[in-house]
């Protein structure tokens, strides 16, 4: 008889073909952070894209929320094993903020209130793949789940969705950020268990 951690259940694979290789389902929504949580008020909010020219667009709380929003029904997978099915959240598209930016980088860095950074490839954050979120379950995103926005990317590990998102910022090459820097893969796909380097 195996052991089941509190707010897990064992599901195998050949089961549950919605459950990526080493992954275990959850119903809670565990919060992993590293550090402590930033308290940002959507007054001070804003989210910038810088491209390589110096250009810069941005956004404050207002002006995002003004944007046309999409509802996200998803599944979500963590690097610590677990993954929660159904999740409902509500956001910008990255397409949409990414439309008028002019860049011929092919990778950008997240860049988040506290100092944390993730890199992604463009690639994984255009055609409907990426979201800035700033609701989940209908109600606004709380600060331990990365509120007021964090970015949604849901086809990757969920660290790659860095919470208290505050800006992209336009690479040439695909450049570690924090965890990966500390050794976590530089792509995290969880059907490739891509966890670490």
């Amino acid at each position: 008889m195996g052991i089941i951690s509190r707010g897990f259940q064992g599901r195998s694979r050949e089961t549950d073909s919605r459950l990526p290789p080493g992954q275990f389902l959850t119903q809670d929504f565990p919060v992993l952070s590293y550090g402590p949580t930033p308290r940002v008020s959507t007054d001070e909010w804003k989210f910038t894209i810088r491209t390589e020219t110096g250009a810069v667009h941005s956004w404050d709380w207002e002006q995002m929320m003004a944007l046309p929003t999409e509802d996200i029904d998803t599944d979500i997978h963590c690097v610590t094993r677990w993954s929660k099915y159904d999740t409902n959240w509500r956001g910008v598209s990255l397409d949409t903020l990414l439309e008028d930016v002019e860049s011929t980088h092919e990778f950008v860095m997240a860049h988040s209130y506290g100092g944390y950074t993730t890199n992604l490839p463009l690639d994984d954050i255009t055609d409907g793949k990426a979201w800035i979120a700033f609701q989940y379950d209908g109600e606004p995103l709380e600060p331990e789940h990365g509120g007021p926005a964090r970015l949604l990317i849901p086809h990757l590990y969920f660290w790659k969705s860095a919470k208290w998102v505050r800006g992209l910022e336009m690479q040439a090459d695909d450049e570690p950020g924090f965890w990966e820097q500390n050794g976590y893969h530089l792509y995290g796909d969880p059907w490739l268990e891509q966890r670490y380097w």
